[in-house]
């Protein structure tokens, strides 16, 4: 066999071994554990809404949410009745939840009705509104 017939035979093999070679890729960093599931607040949220509205709602829109608390005498106008179905249809979530964060004035209501600018988690402002919502028609 001729030196050139060899080195082409050789170049052949490598070239061979090269391309079909199947190697794992080189190990690298183990995966990143999943992250914990986010808590739920929903309940949270809830509770801390009911206490909310108890502390600083009722005095003057009443436990049931009538306009009716003790310090509603003193207002006017009149704290918003919130059992009032028509107004319910009339006001979208975002108005409510408007009110609650920012008080009656950033809505063109009564500035009696206080912002709440410490209300910075929105699942509680949310979990707030639906109570204010709940108390539509009863």
């Amino acid at each position: 066999m001729s030196t050139s017939k060899l080195l082409t035979l050789l170049a052949a093999a490598v070239l061979a071994t090269a391309c079909g070679s199947k190697s794992d890729p080189p190990p690298g960093p183990a995966p990143a554990p999943k992250p914990a599931p986010a808590p739920k607040p929903a309940g949270d949220a809830t509770a801390k809404a009911t206490e909310l509205f108890a502390t600083r709602c009722t005095p003057c829109h009443g436990a049931l949410g009538k306009g009716d608390g003790v310090a509603s005498k003193t207002l006017t106008p009149p704290p918003r009745n919130f059992t009032d179905a028509e107004w319910q249809a009339s006001v979208t979530d975002d108005h409510i939840e408007k009110i609650i964060k920012y008080g009656g004035a950033a809505v063109g209501k009564s500035p009696a009705m206080p912002a709440n600018p410490d209300l910075s988690d929105p699942a509680v402002v949310a979990a707030l509104r639906a109570h204010i919502r709940e108390l539509s028609g009863k």
